[in-house]
């Protein structure tokens, strides 16, 4: 990756519930190149209109326009905020969603409450959604329609679990490159 190509301080990375561990693709992205990370104030228990506020902030704050980088709840978060900021579309140049958490199945409605229902509103800026095959937390076929619903490219990175750690991605560089076009 060239510095031309991406500057490491306009990328914020967006992690979801729980935080993106030390081997997570964002965590080495961030080690790597340098990208920001959003940090929120609980990582354990969520609350939709807490992480909004803090992401209201973070773009509010950066010097320039901003590209993000969201997995899992931050992709809902994204559809969230960006319904209802001012700034979303002035300063935001672009978003990556990945394996985004279908917060309406009922294994996660009962511990992420304040995340339902997933707002299926059309993003004011260009996005790429990226969704598995055998996700364990969103089916391909509602991430298809969180796609459609959000306006993203929708791309199928096939059988890869929930993009995490435990999918064996790395420094994921297909994920890079999707980067890279927007």
């Amino acid at each position: 990756m060239t510095s031309e190509a991406i500057k490491p301080q306009d990328v914020w990375l967006l992690p979801g519930w729980q935080n993106s561990d030390a081997d997570h693709w964002q965590s080495l992205w961030q080690e790597q190149f340098g990208f920001q990370r959003l940090e929120q104030h609980n990582w354990l228990h969520p609350l939709r209109g807490d992480w909004s506020i803090r992401l209201q902030e973070t773009v509010l704050d950066a010097p320039g326009s901003v590209t993000l980088v969201a997995h899992s709840l931050a992709c809902v978060l994204v559809a969230w905020w960006a319904a209802h900021s001012q700034v979303a579309k002035s300063k935001v140049r672009g978003v990556l969603l990945v394996a985004p958490a279908d917060t309406e199945q009922e294994s996660l409605r009962g511990a992420l409450p304040s995340w339902a229902p997933v707002l299926l509103q059309q993003l004011p800026f260009p996005s790429i959604l990226v969704a598995s095959e055998n996700d364990p937390y969103c089916s391909l076929a509602r991430a298809q329609t969180m796609a459609e619903g959000w306006g993203s490219r929708f791309v199928n990175a096939g059988a890869v679990g929930h993009i995490n750690t435990t999918s064996g991605l790395g420094l994921w560089d297909d994920g890079l490159a999707l980067l890279k076009t927007l």
